[in-house]
């Protein structure tokens, strides 16, 4: 038999390995940058990220924008603003309108220093003339039902937007932009990271100096270096919808070899007419738990490496091929994992952690 396996801690390993806060001090680091004359820190891992650079710095004004109670750990100097994820609300317009006067302070030989992690499509926003909070709000409430992938999801919101897809940096009039950027898309794009608000426009007329410090291969890597069992799998494969995700993943995991498999990526979710509670990795993992019932020796822990699943205090949920019942069914069909879950006792509950890489997803097959 294999040794017992706490994938819950193993998921901290990887999460330890990538939190803000880490990530930007090895950066700084591993490659010094010159002192900044501003900071402006964005996401949902914005505290942590400004952190070590306003250690570094105590002097450069530093401004933090993220998620609601994301902000307690922002340096003690920061002015922080909180708004809502994932869809924006009054307080994102103000941040928005914030950053944007932020940006444009800095003077002639400036140096701009960029923290960027996601969720920041929503938590600071410009909209074009035209587009109001309502429309923006219905908008996304849209993008986000029909489960649309995030590079179409992204390029929609920089279409009507002010400050997405390098359009904050054209009102930099100083000399050098450093972005340093945790990645919780595919690809590692920064044009992609929080729909590019730390990106430059094209042919910049600054030095402009991008670095994506965080990812989640780092964090599977993370997990694989941590187990005390044999890694099987380590793929970055979440990318399709949980209705199919879940499924193919049993699947393959009923017949994979005993040891750890780690996955990562960004699920998405097709939600019904007035949806339940929830987010994609407790979606995942309730139909996980129905394709995996009555099947011993495996247990699959899903969950948001920030800490969060959709708009709730849960990051995931650990399910086993107990987990299931038939009354299942109706929450699946509802997208109301979460009291579900909850009633189980198999919710994971972490609170804010500081990065935010995407999901993952480990499963452990005793043997």
């Amino acid at each position: 038999m294999s040794k017992a396996v706490d994938v819950v801690s193993l998921w901290w390993a990887g999460v330890e390995a990538v939190r803000g806060d880490k990530a930007v001090d090895r950066s700084l680091t591993d490659a010094p940058c010159p002192r900044p004359d501003r900071i402006i820190a964005v996401g949902k891992a914005a505290a942590a990220m400004a952190k070590p650079a306003a250690a570094r710095w105590p002097d450069v004004p530093c401004l933090v924008v993220t998620k609601y109670h994301h902000g307690a750990d922002a340096p003690a100097h920061a002015t922080v603003m909180e708004a809502a994820h994932p869809v924006p609300d009054a307080a994102s317009l103000d941040a928005g309108r914030a950053v944007q006067e932020a940006v444009a302070a800095c003077g002639a030989g400036s140096h701009l220093l960029m923290l960027v992690s996601g969720g920041a499509s929503a938590l600071v926003e410009v909209p074009v003339d035209g587009l109001s909070l309502d429309d923006l709000r219905a908008e996304t409430d849209g993008l986000l039902a029909s489960g649309a992938p995030i590079g179409e999801m992204n390029a929609h919101r920089t279409a009507r937007s002010q400050v997405k897809g390098g359009k904050l940096l054209t009102g930099f009039a100083g000399a050098r932009v450093t972005t340093l950027a945790l990645s919780d898309v595919e690809g590692d794009a920064l044009a992609t990271i929080g729909s590019g608000i730390g990106d430059a426009p094209a042919q910049a007329p600054f030095d402009f100096h991008p670095r994506i410090v965080a990812s989640n291969a780092i964090a599977r890597a993370a997990v694989a270096a941590a187990s005390p069992v044999p890694v099987q799998g380590n793929e970055e494969t979440l990318y399709d919808d949980v209705a199919v995700l879940a499924p193919r993943i049993a699947a393959a995991l009923k017949t994979a070899r005993p040891g750890l498999h780690i996955m990562g990526g960004e699920p998405v979710v097709h939600l019904p007419d007035a949806p339940g509670m929830g987010g994609r990795n407790m979606a995942l993992a309730l139909g996980l738990a129905r394709e995996i019932a009555g099947t011993e020796g495996l247990r699959i822990l899903v969950a948001g490496t920030d800490g969060t699943d959709g708009p709730t205090d849960a990051a995931g949920a650990l399910i086993d091929g107990d987990t299931w019942d038939d009354s299942g069914h109706a929450a699946l069909a509802a997208a109301d994992a979460y009291p579900w879950l909850a009633a189980r006792g198999v919710l994971v509950k972490t609170g804010p952690t500081g990065t935010n890489v995407m999901d993952l997803a480990i499963a452990h097959i005793e043997g």
